[in-house]
């Protein structure tokens, strides 16, 4: 099942605008349950976690900033 590049554009804001920042707010409240680790360990985390997201979402993202197949003047 592959998606059309305006599907994919769609969803991809979809991803950032709705699902990014409730990953955020996932996120933080783990690490507050857990407790907080030296802030070194919390960084790395905390990157960690930055990197994590994206994965599955990659097919999404993979193309959409190039101009689409139906883009005459690159737009």
């Amino acid at each position: 099942m592959s998606l059309s590049y305006k599907a994919r554009r769609r969803w991809s804001l979809v991803i950032l605008l709705v699902g990014l920042p409730i990953y955020v707010v996932a996120a933080v409240t783990v690490m507050n349950w857990l407790g907080r680790p030296p802030f070194l360990v919390e960084i790395g985390i905390y990157i960690a976690l930055g990197f994590l997201w994206a994965l599955p979402f990659r097919f999404v993202f993979r193309g959409v900033g190039k101009p689409g197949p139906d883009d005459e003047n690159g737009r």
